[in-house]
């Protein structure tokens, strides 16, 4: 049956910032589909929600607390997923985040921490991540990047700089890995995690950005965390160095920040 291809039973996923939002509907819908899943993110009590939730779904999570914006934290994820499970096959790299700021208050040092963050923490985690998952014959790496690293928005330079590159990553990457490894990623719109909790609890502001977005909704996590099974499982075995758009058909930003002309 055609949906024998979403299944990954038996394999063993690594989410990072999977403790809440997009991360964690991301290592609950792994888990559903049949893996076994590492989590980590700062916060051990988040963690330690989803991991019942990974449980719940009949799979096992293997928890990891740790500050990921330290590159040897993040690299050594693959390690513990080979040592709690003897095995890795799929790496979503879901870390990422920078706040807005005018251009005039994006110091070059603001830019280098978003690139770190968004890009770097990426690389060190899939270049741990090769050797593992090459004992058991490849896998597959899902970026989370976003509509920014492709449209112009206001007070987003450093973010959508950082997402930019994170998307060309995605393509050169899939390039250098494969066959045996593959490397895609999904450009995100706006999707109700904490992120948007000021937009969401406004009624004015959800409402302006419903009505910017052209299917009228803002995401939700699961629609990313089922693009990730999608890649992720054989379903998406032809597919690689490619930026899938799960962002409700956005052209634009549909939120504008406000920032005056200089």
């Amino acid at each position: 049956m055609i949906l024998d291809k979403f299944l990954l039973t038996d394999q063993v996923a690594i989410v990072t910032g999977a403790g809440r939002g997009i991360g964690a509907a991301t290592a609950v819908a792994l888990a559903e589909a049949g893996a076994d899943v590492v989590i980590s993110s700062r916060s051990e009590d988040q963690l330690a929600e989803v991991a019942a939730r990974i449980e719940a779904a009949g799979r096992r999570a293997h928890v990891v607390a740790a500050d990921l914006s330290d590159l040897d934290a993040v690299a050594a994820l693959a390690g513990a997923a080979k040592d709690a499970f003897g095995r890795l096959d799929v790496v979503v790299d879901n870390l990422g985040g920078s706040m807005p700021r005018p251009f005039e208050h994006t110091s070059p040092r603001f830019l280098a921490e978003a690139f770190s963050f968004n890009v770097v923490t990426a690389h060190a985690l899939n270049r741990a991540a090769l050797p593992i998952m090459l004992e058991t014959g490849g896998g597959s790496i899902v970026g989370i990047s976003s509509i920014m690293g492709r449209v112009s928005g206001r007070g987003y330079l450093a973010y959508g700089t950082a997402k930019a590159g994170l998307a060309h990553y995605t393509r050169l990457a899939a390039r250098d890995l494969a066959p045996k490894v593959r490397v895609n990623a999904i450009a995100v719109g706006s999707v109700a995690t904490s992120a948007l909790d000021i937009v969401m609890q406004d009624d004015g502001m959800r409402t302006e950005m419903e009505a910017l977005t052209p299917l009228h909704a803002i995401g939700e996590p699961d629609h990313i965390a089922a693009t990730v099974v999608y890649l992720a499982s054989p379903a998406g075995g032809y597919v690689t160095g490619k930026v899938i758009e799960v962002d409700g058909g956005l052209e634009q930003p549909n939120l504008d920040l406000g920032f005056p002309d200089l």
